[in-house]
Protein backbone atom coordinates (compact mmCIF):
# COMPACT_ATOMS: atom_id res chain seq x y z
CA UNK A 1 0.00 0.00 0.00
CA UNK A 2 2.79 2.44 0.84
CA UNK A 3 4.52 1.76 -2.27
CA UNK A 4 1.48 2.06 -4.52
CA UNK A 5 1.04 5.89 -2.41
CA UNK A 6 4.62 6.58 -3.17
CA UNK A 7 3.96 5.79 -6.89
CA UNK A 8 0.94 7.83 -6.93
CA UNK A 9 2.89 10.88 -5.62
CA UNK A 10 6.13 10.74 -7.88
CA UNK A 11 3.72 10.70 -10.76
CA UNK A 12 2.25 13.77 -9.44
CA UNK A 13 5.00 15.66 -8.93
CA UNK A 14 6.09 14.41 -12.10
CA UNK A 15 3.26 15.72 -13.68
CA UNK A 16 3.45 19.13 -11.70
CA UNK A 17 6.80 19.92 -12.72
CA UNK A 18 6.17 19.08 -16.65
CA UNK A 19 3.01 21.51 -16.36
CA UNK A 20 5.45 24.66 -15.38
CA UNK A 21 8.04 23.07 -17.46
CA UNK A 22 5.52 23.79 -20.05
CA UNK A 23 4.11 27.30 -18.93
CA UNK A 24 7.65 28.16 -18.59
CA UNK A 25 8.61 27.47 -22.18
CA UNK A 26 5.08 28.88 -23.72
CA UNK A 27 5.88 32.41 -22.01
CA UNK A 28 9.76 32.51 -23.59
CA UNK A 29 7.92 31.71 -26.58
CA UNK A 30 5.95 34.42 -26.33
CA UNK A 31 8.53 36.50 -25.24
CA UNK A 32 11.27 35.76 -28.65
CA UNK A 33 8.20 35.12 -31.03
CA UNK A 34 8.60 38.49 -32.76
CA UNK A 35 11.57 37.68 -33.98
CA UNK A 36 9.28 35.69 -36.39
CA UNK A 37 5.99 36.98 -36.41
CA UNK A 38 6.33 39.97 -35.96
CA UNK A 39 7.00 41.37 -39.55
CA UNK A 40 4.64 39.52 -41.58
CA UNK A 41 1.59 40.41 -38.95
CA UNK A 42 3.00 44.08 -39.85
CA UNK A 43 2.90 43.50 -43.45
CA UNK A 44 -1.11 42.09 -42.66
CA UNK A 45 -1.92 45.21 -41.00
CA UNK A 46 -0.53 47.83 -43.65
CA UNK A 47 -2.77 45.60 -46.05
CA UNK A 48 -6.02 45.60 -43.72
CA UNK A 49 -5.63 49.37 -42.87
CA UNK A 50 -4.22 50.90 -46.14
CA UNK A 51 -1.64 52.60 -43.78
CA UNK A 52 2.12 53.81 -44.06
CA UNK A 53 4.87 51.61 -42.49
CA UNK A 54 5.43 53.99 -40.02
CA UNK A 55 1.67 54.69 -39.11
CA UNK A 56 0.65 51.18 -39.00
CA UNK A 57 3.65 50.29 -36.33
CA UNK A 58 1.87 51.48 -32.89
CA UNK A 59 -1.45 49.19 -34.00
CA UNK A 60 0.99 46.47 -34.88
CA UNK A 61 2.86 46.20 -32.14
CA UNK A 62 -0.23 47.02 -29.80
CA UNK A 63 -2.31 43.97 -31.58
CA UNK A 64 0.41 41.68 -31.67
CA UNK A 65 1.08 42.56 -27.72
CA UNK A 66 -2.65 41.74 -27.09
CA UNK A 67 -2.80 38.61 -28.88
CA UNK A 68 0.34 37.14 -27.96
CA UNK A 69 -0.30 37.95 -24.59
CA UNK A 70 -4.14 36.38 -24.43
CA UNK A 71 -2.66 33.13 -26.25
CA UNK A 72 0.07 32.40 -23.78
CA UNK A 73 -2.33 32.91 -21.25
CA UNK A 74 -4.99 30.76 -22.84
CA UNK A 75 -2.52 28.00 -23.27
CA UNK A 76 -1.49 27.77 -20.14
CA UNK A 77 -4.73 28.35 -18.32
CA UNK A 78 -5.50 25.12 -20.59
CA UNK A 79 -2.09 23.39 -19.40
CA UNK A 80 -3.06 24.48 -15.76
CA UNK A 81 -6.62 23.38 -15.68
CA UNK A 82 -5.43 19.95 -16.59
CA UNK A 83 -3.63 19.38 -13.46
CA UNK A 84 -5.53 19.76 -10.65
CA UNK A 85 -3.00 19.51 -8.04
CA UNK A 86 -0.93 22.40 -10.23
CA UNK A 87 -2.17 25.19 -7.52
CA UNK A 88 -1.13 23.07 -4.00
CA UNK A 89 1.93 23.83 -3.23
CA UNK A 90 1.55 24.71 0.55
CA UNK A 91 0.38 22.49 2.89
CA UNK A 92 -2.52 23.57 5.59
CA UNK A 93 -5.57 25.74 4.61
CA UNK A 94 -5.73 28.25 2.41
CA UNK A 95 -6.92 31.86 2.95
CA UNK A 96 -10.57 32.68 2.34
CA UNK A 97 -11.50 34.49 -0.69
CA UNK A 98 -12.59 37.54 1.11
CA UNK A 99 -9.21 37.79 3.25
CA UNK A 100 -7.65 37.22 -0.15
CA UNK A 101 -9.38 40.03 -1.72
CA UNK A 102 -8.18 41.70 0.69
CA UNK A 103 -4.16 41.05 0.50
CA UNK A 104 -4.60 41.42 -2.75
CA UNK A 105 -5.61 45.28 -2.76
CA UNK A 106 -3.36 45.71 0.51
CA UNK A 107 -0.75 44.06 -1.54
CA UNK A 108 -1.05 46.95 -3.94
CA UNK A 109 -0.18 49.36 -1.61
CA UNK A 110 2.68 47.67 -0.19
CA UNK A 111 4.18 47.56 -3.99
CA UNK A 112 3.19 51.03 -4.13
CA UNK A 113 5.28 52.11 -1.06
CA UNK A 114 7.99 49.41 -1.71
CA UNK A 115 8.33 50.87 -5.31
CA UNK A 116 8.71 54.76 -3.61
CA UNK A 117 11.25 53.60 -0.95
CA UNK A 118 13.38 51.47 -4.13
CA UNK A 119 13.38 55.05 -6.19
CA UNK A 120 14.65 56.96 -3.37
CA UNK A 121 17.50 54.56 -2.90
CA UNK A 122 18.38 54.71 -6.71
CA UNK A 123 18.36 58.04 -6.51
CA UNK A 124 20.32 58.71 -3.04
CA UNK A 125 22.74 55.84 -4.13
CA UNK A 126 23.29 55.95 -8.04
CA UNK A 127 22.00 59.15 -9.06
CA UNK A 128 18.67 57.53 -11.20
CA UNK A 129 16.09 59.08 -11.88
CA UNK A 130 12.24 57.90 -11.48
CA UNK A 131 10.41 56.48 -14.52
CA UNK A 132 10.80 53.60 -16.38
CA UNK A 133 11.63 53.81 -19.90
CA UNK A 134 9.89 50.10 -20.55
CA UNK A 135 6.74 51.56 -18.76
CA UNK A 136 6.48 54.61 -21.14
CA UNK A 137 7.28 52.25 -24.02
CA UNK A 138 4.54 50.36 -23.45
CA UNK A 139 2.66 53.09 -22.65
CA UNK A 140 3.04 55.09 -26.05
CA UNK A 141 2.18 51.42 -28.00
CA UNK A 142 -1.17 51.48 -25.83
CA UNK A 143 -2.15 55.10 -27.01
CA UNK A 144 -1.35 54.02 -30.28
CA UNK A 145 -3.81 50.82 -30.16
CA UNK A 146 -5.82 50.64 -27.02
CA UNK A 147 -6.17 47.04 -27.06
CA UNK A 148 -2.69 46.83 -25.98
CA UNK A 149 -3.86 47.91 -22.28
CA UNK A 150 -5.69 44.21 -22.31
CA UNK A 151 -1.74 43.03 -22.00
CA UNK A 152 -0.37 45.34 -20.20
CA UNK A 153 -3.34 45.55 -17.09
CA UNK A 154 -4.95 42.03 -17.32
CA UNK A 155 -3.32 39.33 -19.49
CA UNK A 156 0.44 40.54 -18.58
CA UNK A 157 0.14 40.26 -15.02
CA UNK A 158 -1.66 37.14 -14.32
CA UNK A 159 0.54 35.34 -17.34
CA UNK A 160 3.81 36.95 -15.09
CA UNK A 161 2.39 35.66 -11.61
CA UNK A 162 1.81 32.07 -13.04
CA UNK A 163 5.49 32.06 -14.60
CA UNK A 164 7.02 33.74 -11.62
CA UNK A 165 5.65 32.94 -8.88
CA UNK A 166 4.10 29.85 -9.37
CA UNK A 167 6.74 28.00 -11.79
CA UNK A 168 9.60 29.34 -10.14
CA UNK A 169 8.87 31.43 -7.02
CA UNK A 170 6.85 27.85 -6.11
CA UNK A 171 8.72 25.03 -7.70
CA UNK A 172 11.94 26.96 -5.47
CA UNK A 173 10.05 27.35 -2.47
CA UNK A 174 9.29 23.37 -1.81
CA UNK A 175 12.95 22.20 -2.12
CA UNK A 176 14.64 25.52 -0.79
CA UNK A 177 12.98 28.07 1.67
CA UNK A 178 10.46 31.46 1.37
CA UNK A 179 14.07 33.66 0.71
CA UNK A 180 16.09 31.38 -1.44
CA UNK A 181 12.33 31.41 -3.63
CA UNK A 182 11.20 34.63 -3.37
CA UNK A 183 15.08 36.05 -4.23
CA UNK A 184 15.67 34.21 -7.31
CA UNK A 185 12.01 34.60 -8.67
CA UNK A 186 12.21 38.15 -8.01
CA UNK A 187 15.34 38.95 -10.00
CA UNK A 188 14.32 36.85 -12.95
CA UNK A 189 11.19 38.79 -12.64
CA UNK A 190 12.86 41.98 -12.94
CA UNK A 191 15.72 40.93 -15.42
CA UNK A 192 12.38 39.99 -17.99
CA UNK A 193 11.38 43.59 -18.02
CA UNK A 194 14.59 44.62 -19.69
CA UNK A 195 14.51 48.22 -17.51
CA UNK A 196 18.29 47.55 -15.81
CA UNK A 197 18.46 51.15 -14.56
CA UNK A 198 15.47 50.37 -12.58
CA UNK A 199 15.98 46.89 -11.45
CA UNK A 200 15.98 47.08 -7.55
CA UNK A 201 12.29 48.70 -8.16
CA UNK A 202 11.45 45.35 -9.86
CA UNK A 203 13.09 43.01 -7.65
CA UNK A 204 10.73 44.88 -4.69
CA UNK A 205 7.63 44.26 -6.52
CA UNK A 206 8.81 40.63 -7.15
CA UNK A 207 9.72 39.92 -3.77
CA UNK A 208 6.20 41.79 -2.51
CA UNK A 209 4.26 39.24 -5.07
CA UNK A 210 5.91 36.33 -3.44
CA UNK A 211 5.44 37.40 -0.11
CA UNK A 212 1.81 37.79 -0.89
CA UNK A 213 1.29 34.30 -2.66
CA UNK A 214 3.09 32.79 0.79
CA UNK A 215 1.04 34.53 2.81
CA UNK A 216 -2.44 33.33 1.59
CA UNK A 217 -1.60 30.29 -0.27
CA UNK A 218 -3.41 32.04 -3.52
CA UNK A 219 -2.06 32.75 -7.01
CA UNK A 220 -5.03 35.51 -6.90
CA UNK A 221 -3.03 38.11 -4.31
CA UNK A 222 -0.62 38.31 -6.07
CA UNK A 223 -2.53 38.79 -9.14
CA UNK A 224 -5.15 41.11 -7.71
CA UNK A 225 -2.01 43.14 -6.54
CA UNK A 226 -0.14 43.36 -9.95
CA UNK A 227 -2.85 44.27 -11.76
CA UNK A 228 -3.74 47.07 -9.58
CA UNK A 229 -0.10 48.19 -9.94
CA UNK A 230 -0.16 48.16 -13.82
CA UNK A 231 -4.06 49.25 -13.90
CA UNK A 232 -2.39 52.56 -11.73
CA UNK A 233 0.42 52.59 -14.02
CA UNK A 234 -1.43 53.09 -17.10
CA UNK A 235 -3.88 55.37 -15.83
CA UNK A 236 -1.25 57.50 -14.47
CA UNK A 237 0.84 57.81 -17.63
CA UNK A 238 -2.48 58.06 -19.78
CA UNK A 239 -2.75 61.23 -18.02
CA UNK A 240 0.02 62.62 -17.37
CA UNK A 241 -0.10 65.57 -19.19
CA UNK A 242 -3.88 66.75 -18.62
CA UNK A 243 -2.65 65.94 -14.63
CA UNK A 244 0.59 68.18 -14.96
CA UNK A 245 -1.52 71.13 -16.47
CA UNK A 246 -4.32 71.19 -14.24
CA UNK A 247 -1.77 71.02 -11.27
CA UNK A 248 -0.28 74.01 -13.00
CA UNK A 249 -3.48 76.06 -13.35
CA UNK A 250 -3.93 75.17 -9.52
CA UNK A 251 -0.49 76.92 -8.61
CA UNK A 252 -1.53 79.57 -10.90
CA UNK A 253 -4.55 80.55 -8.59
CA UNK A 254 -3.02 80.28 -5.50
Amino acid sequence: MERILTVTNSQKITKHKKTALYVLLIYILMQISSRWLLLPFHKLVMKITGLASEQAAPITQGWYIALSFAIALILSLILTSRDKAFWNIYQGKKETIPLTIVWGIFGFFLVFFGQMIGAAIEMAVFGIEGGSQNTADIVAIAQGAPVAILAIVVFGPILEEFVFRRVIFGSLVQTTNFWVAAIVSAIFFAIIHFDFSHILLYTICGLIFAFLYHKTKRIWTSIIAHVMLNGFVTLVQFYAEPLQKFLQELEKMQ
